[in-house]
């Protein structure tokens, strides 16, 4: 998959599916699959550091995990975060943060939000990075949406999102994530824009999907928010291996014979 594939795949009705994933063991695994892209975000301050929020994770820590997801994943698409305020510190700041990720091995960078960084996101699309946005719940601005909430309700900033993704799209970014936002806007925007729409917990009216690997497949048992669907329960595959590795190991029947040099 390239960045031209993604137009094609929304003018052909193609559902996209990306996965999030931060390390070398779970981008081999992916890059097995038929997933289209990976996407190394910087909620790994959180599911891989156990942050309460994505604000700790920088640039440094960023590079880290995209170059080895891009070990584990030779040839799949990968789309990095640009992590807080490293595209709000003047336009060289920001170029030089893109420009360590795209090196890292990254195929595509992903913003939050669009106002007040315009400039910086035509400039990145003019200098041959393609970007991507992302509207409704930024995590990188929680304190100021008040928590982690939905948005987008026609009450309240429906009118805004759809503005801002509209904008997005006329600045050059080839798509947009729509995350925690009600289903009526994020269907409103994948009806309006011609570049497609990614969701989380967004509806199925998106021209994709995206969830984190962990959740997807059960790694946090504590955790299980409304969008995230589980295919299978690994933290309780984790536990049983271990506990009966702990009770071999305590009986004497590990290692036996055949496992002994």
């Amino acid at each position: 998959m390239n960045v031209l594939d993604w137009t094609k795949m929304k003018k052909n009705k193609t559902p996209i599916s990306m996965v999030t994933c931060y390390d070398y063991w779970s981008a081999k695994i992916l890059s097995k699959t038929s997933v289209d892209c990976l996407l190394v975000g910087d909620s790994l301050a959180m599911v891989m550091y156990g942050y309460p929020d994505t604000l700790k994770a920088d640039v440094s820590m960023m590079v880290k995990h995209v170059e080895a997801v891009r070990r584990g994943s030779p040839t799949q698409f990968i789309i990095a975060d640009l992590p807080f305020l490293s595209f709000r510190k003047g336009l060289l700041p920001a170029m030089e943060a893109a420009g360590e990720l795209m090196q890292a091995g990254a195929n595509a960078l992903k913003l939050e939000g669009v106002y007040g960084h315009e400039e910086i996101i035509k400039h990145m699309v003019l200098s041959g990075i393609p970007m991507m946005g992302h509207l409704g719940l930024t995590p990188q601005s929680y304190h100021q949406l008040g928590g982690f909430k939905v948005q987008g309700k026609k009450a309240n900033n429906s009118e805004s999102i759809i503005h801002q993704a509209k904008l997005l799209e006329e600045l050059g970014t080839f798509a947009v994530v729509l995350e925690c936002i009600d289903e009526e806007t994020a269907n409103e925007i994948s009806e309006k824009l011609t570049i497609p729409t990614i969701g989380i917990g967004a509806g199925k009216g998106t021209d994709g999907q995206v969830l984190v690997l962990h959740d997807l497949i059960g790694a946090n048992s504590d955790f299980l928010p409304r969008f995230v669907r589980k295919y299978s329960s690994i933290s309780e595959t984790v536990l049983d291996a271990v506990n009966r590795f702990d009770q071999d190991v305590k009986g004497k029947v590990f290692p036996n014979k055949e496992e002994t040099y």
